[in-house]
């Protein structure tokens, strides 16, 4: 699969259906970087009138997923990927649309490669900062992702 919003968008829909119908879409992807964006709406809300943690969190965790997805093909070896543990901050109200943005594709790339060359597990911590339109961050995520060489 070539990794562009579009093909990411459906893969969603057909294999993260919650993520989809509360509005989570992904806008960018290059081999660094990856946006992800949702809005604020009645079906995806909490009682307090904001975000639910919980959409931001499948937002946020697409943000970095989708990098190491990226960074799994263009290496062209089988590699199993698994969310092993997360943290997260809220700093302030999520309303409107926030853009998630992890950046690290870089530091994925490395991680792959050291997998590789030592056929042993590796971990890395991957964040996604989520903003609202002002530029305003909102929340700060982050996702320790467990990388393995099949075979």
């Amino acid at each position: 699969m070539k990794f562009t919003p579009s093909k990411l968008n459906t893969f969603m829909f057909f294999k993260l259906p919650s993520a989809f119908w509360s509005g989570v879409r992904v806008q960018k992807i290059v081999k660094e970087e990856c946006l992800v964006t949702v809005k604020h709406r009645w079906f995806n809300q909490n009682p307090f009138k904001s975000m639910y943690f919980a959409v931001q969190a499948m937002a946020a965790e697409f943000t970095t997923g989708a990098l190491v997805m990226y960074q799994v093909k263009e290496s062209g070896k089988s590699i199993s990927m698994l969310v092993a543990n997360n943290k997260s901050t809220f700093t302030k109200k999520a309303t409107g649309r926030i853009t998630f943005k992890c950046n690290q594709g870089n530091l994925i790339k490395e991680t792959i490669q050291k997998a590789i060359e030592t056929k042993e597990g590796q971990t890395i911590w991957l964040t996604s900062i989520g903003s609202n339109e002002k530029g305003e961050q909102v929340s700060e995520m982050q996702f320790e992702w467990a990388i393995k060489v099949r075979g």
